[in-house]
């Protein structure tokens, strides 16, 4: 009788053990489909952020109309002239933009302030002037021969008088117009004849254009007859 060892057994399994399947790629229609479905959750989530963010984006409202407007790009005090680094165009609601407001820079170069005016302010006609005889809303321009020409000499357009009648014969001194504003002179340099005195070439000397109520005006001219004018430049 013949023995087997354990030795031949194993050699025996073996040789009944199939081979092993040759290893194969799978098509490649088939791996797009295995990465697609593990990435379906993330694929899921990216669409609906698309299709959130369309949504807001078709409900969003339309932006704001607005309008263009000249504005002060600083403080500006009465009578300067504006400049190009004066202004700014600023983009505004319709409903804030005052009537008849300037929309080109341009518009406002050269132009004179008639009235003390913020940084920030729309900028309209009725705030400006060219270097005519014009004055703020409700005031009118008067051309005043101050007492000492000095002084006369020295004063800007912008600045604020207080215009004071000094009686020739003496006594207490009267104030006739108050916070009086300097305005320019008129293109050309001709010098004003005005209100209150002859030609240019008097020897009262060279005038000064003020903007004064219409009250102001009166007595002026009726003090300017028998008072020497002073000026006195106020805040």
């Amino acid at each position: 009788m013949a023995l087997l060892s354990p030795a031949d057994g194993r050699h025996d399994a073996d040789r009944e053990r199939p081979p092993p399947l040759p290893h194969t790629r799978a098509p490649t229609r088939l791996r797009v489909r295995s990465t697609l479905w593990r990435l379906r959750v993330a694929l899921a989530a990216l669409c609906l952020g698309a299709a959130a963010a369309a949504g807001v984006h078709a409900l969003r409202p339309p932006p704001a109309a607005t309008v263009p407007v000249v504005v002060l790009a600083r403080d500006v005090p009465a009578g300067s002239t504006l400049a190009a680094a004066d202004v700014v165009v600023a983009d505004v609601p319709p409903a804030a933009a005052p009537a008849g407001a300037l929309t080109r820079a341009g518009d406002a170069h050269g132009r004179a302030t008639a009235v003390d005016l913020p940084a920030r302010q729309p900028l309209t006609p009725t705030l400006l002037a060219d270097t005519t005889l014009t004055g703020p809303p409700g005031t009118v321009v008067v051309a005043v021969r101050l007492d000492d020409q000095a002084v006369a000499a020295l004063l800007e357009p912008g600045l604020h008088l207080d215009l004071v009648a000094a009686r020739l014969e003496g006594g207490a001194g009267e104030t006739v117009a108050r916070r009086a504003l300097v305005r320019p002179a008129p293109a050309g340099g001709d010098e004003p004849g005005g209100l209150l005195g002859g030609a240019a070439g008097d020897d009262g000397g060279r005038p000064v254009l003020v903007a004064v109520t219409p009250a102001e005006a009166v007595r002026l001219a009726e003090t300017s007859v028998s008072a020497r004018i002073v000026a006195v430049v106020v805040p």
